[in-house]
């Protein structure tokens, strides 16, 4: 009697599983390949717009303007040339010489328009002799967004900052309690209580993805310094 060596086989159906398994798995290679594409734009996106923002923060951080630059006072309150009056330093027939706003305690050494007895006007914006210690001198600043990609990423040299600073309308409604004010992003003709400082990112990659303007606007107001009260013991 002769026995003959059966061996297990790959069943038909088991054979046309694997191949439309192997076919899904094929179709959504696209889907996949586009999700991380689109993953890998968005983080892009992302890191521009952290850096702006930080961009931002940084310029906040520096005096409002040069003339409040004074190491014998406090940083003064500026006069400005076209700010709502009610910001205006108050003076009166019995005290021409105030030195402060409304709301500003009479005894107070802080935000007061008064520097060692004199007064400074708010100067217009620009850099003055390029050594960025004011908020203005950074107007007109740009240059690439530094994106730690490496040479893989499209983005690398095309993602540009501009840092625009500019005077804006400080125009609000007072009266004994309430107050309203609506920021402009328009540009004023002269000098004003408020610094609106706008970033913009844009994209010359030419990928349809990347190719957007993205604006991050804050702004500044003309306060002038403080210093915390001492006491004696």
């Amino acid at each position: 009697m002769q026995y003959k060596d059966q061996r297990p086989a790959i069943a038909m159906i088991e054979l046309i599983f694997a191949l439309v398994i192997m076919g899904i798995a094929l179709m959504s290679a696209p889907m996949l390949v586009s999700t991380a594409t689109k993953s890998t734009t968005v983080a892009l996106q992302q890191e521009g717009i952290n850096e702006a923002a930080s961009r931002i923060a940084m310029i906040m951080t520096y005096p409002w303007d040069e003339n409040d630059l004074n190491d014998s006072c406090i940083p003064p309150v500026l006069r400005v040339s076209q700010g709502d009056s009610a910001l205006n330093e108050v003076n009166t027939t019995a005290n021409p010489d105030t030195g402060r706003r409304i709301g500003v305690p009479k005894d107070s050494d802080s935000r007061t328009f008064l520097c060692g007895g004199n007064r400074f006007d708010a100067s217009a914006i620009g850099s003055e002799g390029g050594d960025r210690d004011d908020i203005d001198d950074f107007s007109g600043t740009g240059g690439l967004v530094s994106i730690d990609g490496g040479p893989d990423y499209i983005e690398t040299t095309t993602v540009n900052i501009a840092t625009s600073i500019y005077y804006t309308s400080d125009t609000a409604s007072y009266n004994s309690s309430t107050f309203g004010y609506s920021f402009s992003h328009a540009t004023a003709a002269s000098t004003t209580n408020i610094k609106g400082i706008s970033v913009t990112l844009t994209s010359t990659s030419g990928v349809n993805e990347l190719q957007k303007t993205i604006v991050l606007h804050g702004f500044s107001c003309n306060i002038g310094g403080m210093e915390f009260a001492k006491r004696q013991f």
